[in-house]
This record gives C-alpha cells, structure tokens and sequence, in this order.
C-alpha cells in the first residue's frame, strides 16, 4: 500500500525500476515520498585479470618458430564479477534494485544516486 497519492509528475530520474519525480519514488509496490528517503549504493563489484587460453594456445605455437611467441603471454583479460545495489529508504519504503557489475556500473549508481539524493533535499 502506498503513502503518498500525488498529481501526475514526470519522472525525472529513473535507476532500474526505482523513479522518482520531484516528490515522489515510484517503485513497483506502490509511490512514496521522496522528502526524507534515504539512499545508498553498494559496489561489489570484483575484476578478475588472467592470461586469456588463446594467448597460452599461440605461445605454444609460435614459440617452436622463435622466442617471440613468448610476446602472446604478455596478453591480458579482464572480467568483472558481482553487482552494484542501489537501495532507497523511507517511511513504510524500502526497495533493493541490483545492476551486473562492469567498468562503469559503479560510477554510473553513484551519479544516479547523488542525483537522488539532490532530488530528495529540495523535495516539498
């Protein structure tokens, strides 16, 4: 159930499923107000660096021909794990959404959530 019924409002910011407009968060269980939410962001995201199998499969190969092949180990791959959540709280309000970890994830949840949280400080 919802707490607050305001008039129809554009959304301004939209992060995942969560939307807020300037005084309200729409989530999927209902509309909230926006003044005094509190929002947070959690990184977890791990980056996980290897030498790729094609890179060990063309040393192999190439270095029968000459020493240069060894070149192909200096090839390098880079992985990401894990997510970033971004959560908003407030009266009768708390919603998680979670994002796939990747080069920019962080920083992108931290903008959209700063933005947020400018959002909720001028809200009436």
């Amino acid at each position: 159930m919802s707490l607050y019924q305001p008039m129809n409002q554009p959304v301004l910011l939209q992060i995942g499923d969560i939307g807020v407009t300037s005084s309200t968060v729409i989530v999927p269980h209902g509309q909230f107000r926006l003044r005094g939410t509190m929002w947070t962001v959690q990184d977890s995201t791990q980056v996980i660096e290897g030498i790729p199998p094609v890179a060990i499969v063309l040393t192999i190969i190439f270095v029968w021909f000459c020493l240069l092949g060894l070149l192909f180990l200096l090839m390098k791959s880079r992985r990401y794990a894990g997510f970033v959540s971004v959560s908003v709280t407030g009266e009768g309000l708390h919603h998680t959404v979670q994002f796939p970890a990747g080069p920019q994830s962080g920083a992108w949840a931290s903008h959209m959530v700063s933005q947020a949280r400018a959002l909720a400080a001028v809200a009436p």
